[in-house]
């Protein structure tokens, strides 16, 4: 008999999913922190925000088309994804980075038509979102409704990203708007922190593969303070939303060493944008004072090299076909 042939391994495309729009967050994320530099740096920071912020819109690009073409390929990967306990939480990276992009052209060029569409186009598919991540819990526990391995920082991206429709909803002339989005992010983030601490103490952390999803807490203090400074909020309310980041960061630290363990994936651009909105949000509150006037710069300088490590591991990754390749 002859010989079997072997198997044809899978395309690493089959592996691009929704997850990989993380990048664009980390990005965009980074880059509007520069442009919050712009008051300390001068047209330097400026310069930094644009060249990041390109390469945040080429990156979107490329991944909007590689997943369309993915979906024509390989329709049972998305299928998968959107099943998945924990993966189906990362479609709203999507419209996530649809708000960020809109943020960082208004705050780069002011208001404008183009920037005031995908910033609804944004808005409404994290609305959606958010709506369809909730309404698989009524389902009870069953594949596909609410359990408590999927309850992970990972699913604080859809439900409490709606916090972002400030940072641009403002200038772009929908305060209204922006306003009730903010709050639905507002009402749902202790709802998801409670649930994420009440599955450590019944389940114990998630699988090391996750572990960098830990630094997601930090993203929603450090956003909702940015928000309230462009709602005209007084700056003792982003002080305060300051401290809980600066928390959160200091106890998903605990995890680093573990996390350093473990081989490098797409899960570790979890640390990229809640340390650009961290730092962000320290740059906006320099103004005020101490500590934020020492600290801006530091934090600003850390992120950039978080992700600029982040980058140069995933287009290492990439070249050696270590990314795009199923789950361990």
């Amino acid at each position: 008999m002859p010989a079997e042939a072997p198997a044809t391994p899978p395309s690493p495309l089959k592996f691009l999913g929704p997850q990989w729009f993380a990048t664009v967050m980390g990005l965009a994320g980074l880059a509007l922190a520069w442009s919050a530099a712009v008051p300390q740096m001068g047209a330097a920071a400026s310069w930094v925000a644009q060249g990041v912020g390109a390469l945040a819109l080429l990156v979107f690009a490329a991944l909007l088309v590689l997943n369309i073409r993915r979906e024509q390929l390989h329709p049972e990967a998305l299928s998968a994804d959107l099943s998945h306990p924990v993966r189906h939480a990362f479609l709203a990276a999507l419209p996530v980075s649809l708000i960020l992009l809109a943020t960082l052209g208004a705050a780069l060029f002011g208001a404008a038509v183009p920037w005031l569409v995908l910033w609804l186009l944004g808005c409404a598919l994290q609305f959606a979102v958010t709506v369809w991540v909730l309404a698989r819990w009524t389902r009870g526990n069953v594949p596909g409704g609410f359990q408590w391995p999927g309850i992970t920082p990972v699913l604080i991206i859809p439900v409490v990203g709606n916090v972002l429709a400030p940072l641009a909803g403002v200038a772009l002339g929908e305060p209204a708007l922006a306003v009730a989005q903010f709050g639905l992010g507002v009402f749902l983030w202790p709802v998801v922190v409670t649930l994420i601490f009440v599955r450590i103490g019944v389940q114990g952390l998630w699988p090391d593969r996750l572990l960098p999803s830990v630094f997601i807490t930090v993203a929603p203090p450090a956003v909702i303070g940015s928000a309230l400074l462009s709602l005209g909020a007084v700056p003792a309310w982003s002080q305060a939303s300051w401290g809980i980041a600066l928390f959160f960061l200091l106890w998903s630290a605990h995890v680093l060493r573990s996390m350093l363990a473990q081989p490098f994936s797409v899960a570790w651009w979890a640390l990229s944008f809640p340390l650009a909105a961290f730092a962000g949000l320290t740059l906006r509150l320099a103004p005020t004072g101490q500590p934020f006037d020492f600290l801006a710069v530091p934090l600003l300088a850390l992120a950039t090299l978080v992700i600029a490590w982040l980058i140069l591991q995933t287009v290492r990754g990439l070249r050696q076909g270590t990314l795009l390749v199923a789950e361990g």
